[in-house]
């Protein structure tokens, strides 16, 4: 599965929802042979003559709902989901029970990050009872996408029963089980998945990352045969490749699975733009915020805490501390406060987070931009009281959530600089989303460390103590019930010692910790780099250079 925090926001792994897989809607062709015809050249690909044909029947029936339908399809395959939400809308007004075009509808929406509108189109499809297995797997991504993965499941379940021969049906499925904690039922999903496909490659890579592999019993030859066969596509040899390197570190064979790591990235970083001056932009405008944001009064509401940080530093184990808390429940990665942001400040990029948007942020009404964000999590959510966003890349906005909702917590993780940069690397983010590109690279995700480790730190000695705090992973590994107490004192809660059995937490988890963090705590994460260390010397040179680490911690 792809890891997708996207639009500026998706650290982990989102089903997918392949609209060509599966165009047959089993409902009457409203156009008769003309429409059958397009729906079928749709389905082929062939772009241009579907186009004509679904022109030609608007020509002759300028309320066909299901041409609209089909043109929608087309342009939403194309990446315009703008105008793929007009046409889709248009299908629904036309035809009210309409339920392919209502899902299309909230798989566009989701694309655009428009949680609320998605939800709304997803659920009047929902109500139709859609019978077919395409429509039912598209309101599985879109729940899915929503961070609704309890409410997804039942519609992958559904879709797999009514067509048990497609393999991208049982690989979400299994993606949503792995995210509600069912282990067990989604290796077996994932397993379905590839009795029909031997070469899905996320199906193969999920199996690994949820199974320990041993000298016994390991997929190791199925994955190199894997790699060998799809090479060719950078996709694919990056999921065989992270997979290889997870089975290889279980082996304890840790200069093999930093091998197959650097294998896995060439082809892609090859095909991948990074620039690490954007990158330095961004940490510089961020840096910037604390002082143009001083004496703002945002909106009053103390709902809301903020666990923030670079992937892979712990996040999801305090979010799971802190929401076995009976007052307190997980939001998920929410990518709400972000997406307000950009488009109150109006700025003229195409990406969420950019200079020039956490500049213009002393221009929005933070007000405004509070409350719009608490309105929108409680409308799509229905979460109301304590709730957590662990939304990574939040990180960015601190001072400008603390300026918008003042009280507000936000809690960052800081963990080793090596192995904040080693997990990094090590982590399979979503090829499509350019936020990541520096984890392609070693030096590179070295170096970007050094930027959000200054940034941090500005933000550390400069945000109120009372509503912003480090947390560091070492130190929770170390003492779990000191830093509980110690982050409960700080968000005003009491004590539970249920917050101590965090592992025993039930709520979804659609990150990369999903199966660790339904373990008792362990160590064996705490300085993990040091066994890689002979093959990270240039990422260490560079943290060493910019003081995050001191030569004596390399040789001791």
């Amino acid at each position: 599965m792809e890891n997708a925090r996207q639009n500026g926001h998706s650290r982990k792994n989102l089903p997918k929802n392949r609209t060509t897989a599966l165009l047959n809607t089993s409902r009457p062709q409203t156009g008769s042979a003309r429409l059958a015809e397009a729906e079928r050249l749709l389905a082929a690909k062939a772009y241009k003559p579907a186009h004509a044909l679904c022109l030609e029947e608007l020509n002759r029936n300028p309320e066909s709902a299901q041409a609209y339908y089909l043109l929608g399809i087309l342009t939403a395959d194309h990446g315009n989901h703008a105008k793929a939400v007009e046409l889709f809308t248009r299908a629904t007004l036309l035809d009210t029970h309409h339920a392919p075009a209502f899902a299309q509808l909230a798989r566009s929406e989701i694309a655009r990050s428009r949680r609320e509108e998605a939800l709304r189109a997803a659920n009047a499809a929902a109500a139709l009872s859609p019978p077919d297995a395409h429509t039912l797997d598209t309101l599985g991504v879109v729940y899915s996408r929503a961070g609704l993965h309890a409410r997804a499941t039942p519609f992958y379940a559904c879709a797999t029963r009514t067509a048990p021969d497609v393999a991208n049906y049982h690989y979400n499925h299994g993606a949503a089980l792995q995210f509600l904690g069912d282990m067990a039922a989604a290796r077996e999903a994932y397993r379905k998945c590839l009795e029909i496909d031997p070469l899905e490659t996320r199906a193969l890579s999920s199996i690994v990352q949820i199974t320990r592999q041993s000298e016994q019993e390991n997929m190791v030859s199925e994955l190199e045969a894997a790699f060998e066969a799809t090479r060719t596509d950078p996709d694919d040899a990056l999921r065989i490749g992270h997979a290889l390197a997870k089975a290889h570190e279980d082996l304890g064979h840790s200069a093999e699975a930093l091998d197959w790591l650097h294998r896995a990235k060439a082809a892609k970083r090859a095909t991948t733009r990074h620039d690490p001056s954007a990158d330095a932009a961004v940490f510089a405008a961020a840096r910037s915020l604390p002082a143009q944001l001083a004496n703002i009064s945002g909106y009053a509401s103390a709902e809301p805490i903020f666990i923030v940080g670079m992937p892979r530093t712990g996040t999801t184990l305090v979010d799971r501390i802190l929401s076995n808390h009976s007052e307190v429940t997980s939001a998920g990665e929410l990518t709400d406060f972000g997406l307000l942001l950009k488009r109150m400040a109006a700025t003229g990029s195409n990406h969420v987070l950019d200079p020039e948007t956490l500049i213009a942020a002393s221009g929005v009404d933070l007000a405004e931009l509070g409350k719009a964000y608490m309105d929108g999590v409680s409308r799509t959510q229905r979460l109301f009281g304590r709730f957590i966003d662990k939304m990574p890349l939040n990180a960015f906005y601190a001072p400008i959530i603390l300026a918008a909702l003042p009280n507000a917590r936000v809690i960052c993780l800081r963990r080793h600089p090596a192995d904040t940069v080693l997990s990094n690397y090590r982590q399979m983010f979503a090829t499509s989303f350019s936020y990541y590109n520096y984890a392609y690279s070693l030096a590179a995700t070295a170096h970007y460390y050094v930027g959000f480790d200054r940034m941090m730190a500005d933000f550390a000695s400069t945000l109120p103590s009372d509503r912003y705090c480090d947390v560091h992973y070492e130190n929770v590994v170390a003492d779990i019930e000191g830093e509980t107490r110690r982050l409960l004192d700080f968000c005003g809660l009491p004590f539970e010692a249920a917050c101590l059995d965090f592992h025993e937490n039930t709520a979804p988890v659609a990150t990369a910790s999903a199966a660790q963090v339904r373990q008792p705590l362990y160590m064996g994460s705490v300085a993990r780099w040091k066994r890689y260390a002979p093959g990270m010397a240039e990422a260490l040179d560079i943290l060493e250079a910019a003081g995050c680490i001191s030569a004596g911690e390399r040789t001791c």
